[in-house]
């Protein structure tokens, strides 16, 4: 089904977001980044739904309405983080998980950067730029031919202008409506706050 131009209403309960698609067909170089005193990446083998969940949430839920996993039964999300085929990294400063990476190489011949981000924490200090170039260090020494990556307008802003900087070009968009976990209870009232609510 397409859309015809114009102003589509999103129904009372709703969010809605725009969504791009950009994919990397070849490893891009990397870019430069600080030195990071105090800051390990260690991946983290099958870890607990528990121990997921919460950083998901530090991440990305309350400030830029991240919920998919959160939606998600445990033996769901469980059978997910626990594939050997997807690989998750935290970014830890001072005992501390405040970064997740997670690459996903369950599709044959390519690499889904599922979920990429740090916790408020560290914005601003190089951290992004630093987990980034071990994602596409760590993506393209498998066999793959395809690395990519979807944003929306519900993440920050920045979001969208830093993958491209880091080399995915933009190949499609769609629009996702999906209900506003927020009405739920799922996510506090407050999260997100540059995202209306429609009740």
């Amino acid at each position: 089904m397409s859309l015809s131009d114009g102003f589509h209403d999103v129904p009372p309960g709703k969010v809605a977001a725009v969504v791009t698609h950009l994919e990397m067909r070849a490893p891009a170089d990397v870019r430069p980044a600080p030195t990071l005193a105090g800051m390990t990446l260690r991946r983290v083998a099958a870890p607990s739904s528990d121990w997921y969940k919460d950083l998901f949430r530090r991440v990305g839920a309350e400030d830029w309405l991240w919920f998919s996993r959160l939606r998600m039964e445990d033996t769901a999300l469980k059978a997910i983080i626990a594939d050997p085929r997807v690989h998750i990294y935290t970014l830890i400063r001072e005992g501390v998980d405040e970064g997740l990476l997670e690459l996903d190489f369950r599709e044959a011949g390519e690499c889904e950067l599922a979920f990429f981000g740090v916790s408020k924490n560290l914005i601003g200090t190089g951290a992004g730029r630093f987990l980034m170039n071990h994602a596409i260090e760590k993506a393209w020494k498998e066999p793959i031919i395809r690395f990519h990556v979807h944003t929306c307008t519900l993440d920050s802003p920045q979001a969208l202008p830093f993958y491209i900087r880091s080399g995915f070009t933009p190949t499609r968009q769609q629009v996702e409506i999906a209900d506003d976990p927020r009405l739920s209870g799922l996510l506090g009232a407050n999260a997100g706050p540059h995202v209306p609510v429609f009740r």
